[in-house]
């Protein structure tokens, strides 16, 4: 959300900002909001006149009344101020009531007008025009044919969809045995490997308030992803970024504390609707998923170095897996509201032979921590807001699809790369059910 004396100094910005994001339809709401912060404005102007007025008018009351005593006319002059003050009680009433319209209205149509994105952010309509920027690591394309990830993890009895269909419905699995433990071993990997970059292993709450979901997340964004819990000001988290960041909410951070640097452990739940096609089945895009996330609260000058750190640490983590992946720069129209700037870390598919997103970095700028009330408090003692980020440290559903074609053998066995193989008891290779036999 945007600074309102930001947009009152600059709506020209802010309306070529919307123009970069495709969003012409939210230009008529920057001249909505600088009118009604006109009115409210004025309105604060009166009704802080009235208040203080307050106090002379009931000295005035006081001394007339005083010497009503001798003279009969200064009790009728007291009358009419104290008629006075009624009014002006019942104006600033009206005043007060019309200051919280208009706060309210103000808020539902910052929370609409998207965030200014960094400079460097390419201007595009959507993911089409996302820019790659670079690889890491040779795309390899084996000479034998690469079967349907859920196919590789049937070979290996490694999971049941058509129970969690019967269980569950669509969008859910079990996961079994080896795949299974494979699951978890790259969860754990991926914690001590964030361990390891000084983050703070955090395990957060699976479900939020409402307030703190309108805090990190734009409205649009919410009613697309999330579940909320019948009769309860509740929803599941689609991503623990969004308790993480919300474990500061109204928090005034000492200075000294920053950065804040933590990685966090959570099942996620997400709506996903309209997913569909052949890549859409299986592991890709599901209801209910294992994330290791990573999120940074840091001084606004230091933010940018921190989304470089960010994004490489992912590109580090998969390359110690031995998958080769890029970074894809995310244009502006492919840019949620909150964002100032944002890349995909995409994974290769040998099957497909392309790539496919498996992280997602963002600066969020202070977006959040406007929202949330977030405050430091600097040593000069001055409060300011500081930036958020945010990035997948790594997604196993999805990212087990690119373990499992890129270590796929002709055999139909998998080998394990040597960072996994302490979190999967030393095995080096997966072999299917049949060649167990």
């Amino acid at each position: 959300m945007l600074d309102i004396k930001f947009l009152r100094e600059n709506p020209d910005i802010v309306k070529q900002n919307i123009k970069n994001k495709f969003q012409d339809f939210k230009l008529p709401l920057v001249d909505e909001v600088i009118e009604l912060d006109e009115k409210n404005r004025a309105a604060k102007i009166e009704a802080d006149n009235l208040r203080a007025s307050r106090n002379s008018l009931s000295k005035q009351i006081g001394m007339l009344m005083g010497q009503a005593k001798k003279d009969p006319e200064k009790a009728k002059e007291a009358e009419a101020v104290k008629a006075q003050v009624t009014a002006n009680s019942n104006r600033l009433a009206e005043l007060e009531k019309c200051e919280e319209e208009y706060n309210e209205k103000i808020r539902r149509i910052m929370l609409q007008i998207p965030n200014i994105i960094d400079k460097s952010v390419p201007i595009g309509k959507d993911d089409s025009a996302n820019v790659e920027v670079e690889r890491f690591g040779e795309p390899k394309v084996p000479d034998f044919e690469i079967p349907y990830h859920t196919e590789i993890m049937e070979s290996l009895s490694g999971v049941d969809m058509d129970s969690a269909g019967r269980v569950s419905g669509n969008g859910f699995y079990y996961l079994m045995g080896d795949i299974a433990r494979l699951h978890s071993a790259v969860l754990a990997y991926a914690r001590d490997f964030m361990i390891n970059k000084g983050f703070i292993y955090c395990i957060p709450p699976f479900m939020i308030h409402g307030n703190v979901v309108e805090g990190v997340m734009s409205q649009t964004d919410m009613e697309a992803m999330m579940y909320k819990i019948e009769g309860e000001d509740l929803y599941l988290i689609g991503t623990s970024e969004h308790s993480m960041i919300g474990k500061f909410i109204d928090q005034i951070i000492p200075e000294e504390s920053l950065p804040q640097t933590l990685t966090s452990y959570s099942s996620c739940f997400r709506k996903e609707k309209g997913a569909h096609g052949i890549e859409e089945r299986g592991v890709y895009r599901i209801h209910q998923f294992e994330k290791q996330e990573m999120i940074v609260v840091c001084r606004p000058e230091d933010s940018m170095d921190w989304y470089e750190k960010m994004w490489r640490y992912s590109v580090e983590l998969f390359r110690s897996m031995e998958i080769p992946v890029r970074q894809l720069e995310c244009c502006s129209g492919d840019l949620a509201d909150l964002k100032v700037k944002s890349c995909d870390i995409e994974a290769w598919s040998p099957r497909q032979q392309k790539y496919f997103e498996v992280c997602s970095c963002s600066n969020l700028g202070d977006a959040q921590a406007r929202r949330l009330k977030m405050r430091v408090r600097g040593k000069d003692g001055k409060m300011y807001l500081p930036h958020t980020l945010n990035n997948t440290v790594v997604a196993p559903p999805r990212m087990l699809i690119a373990f499992l074609e890129n270590h796929l053998q002709k055999d139909g066995s998998v080998t394990i790369p040597e960072v996994l193989r302490p979190y999967m008891g030393g095995k080096s290779v997966l072999t299917p059910s049949e060649k167990k036999a």
